[in-house]
């Protein structure tokens, strides 16, 4: 809870995580004959900030998002998935403010073994990449 009051604190706003659903019949999935299922799954507080470029050529801008553990554990339970990395590897986009972002990594910080943020790094998304 302290670190949801911390987010809220520093303007925290608001994610929609564009979710696929699972497919209980697998070759018809494969095939192309059952539609894929998507989800719009908000999370709050999340607060975004902007990294550094690496002053590449054609380097698309990376930005970290700090999400709130119990605010993704709601989801989890909500979509019935094992494990916040199952959902964000069914995760196709990341729409905050308007614009999409693709993850690149996840990553967790833990106290005392209870994970209390998540910290996703993004990049923006292309329309090509969507």
């Amino acid at each position: 809870m302290l670190a949801d009051a911390l987010l809220r604190s520093v303007a925290g706003a608001s994610a929609q995580l564009r979710v696929t659903g699972t497919n209980t019949d697998a070759n018809q999935f494969e095939l192309g004959l059952v539609a894929t299922t998507l989800y719009e799954v908000v999370v709050s507080p999340v607060v975004m900030r902007r990294l550094k470029p690496d002053w590449k050529e054609n380097d698309a801008t990376q930005w970290e998002m700090l999400v709130s553990a119990t605010s993704v554990a709601e989801q989890v339970q909500t979509l019935s998935l094992d494990s916040a990395q199952a959902l964000f590897a069914q995760t196709l986009a990341v729409t905050v403010g308007g614009k999409d972002y693709l993850i690149q990594s996840v990553a967790s910080n833990e106290a005392f073994g209870q994970v209390y943020l998540y910290r996703l790094l993004l990049r923006e998304a292309t329309p090509q990449s969507l």
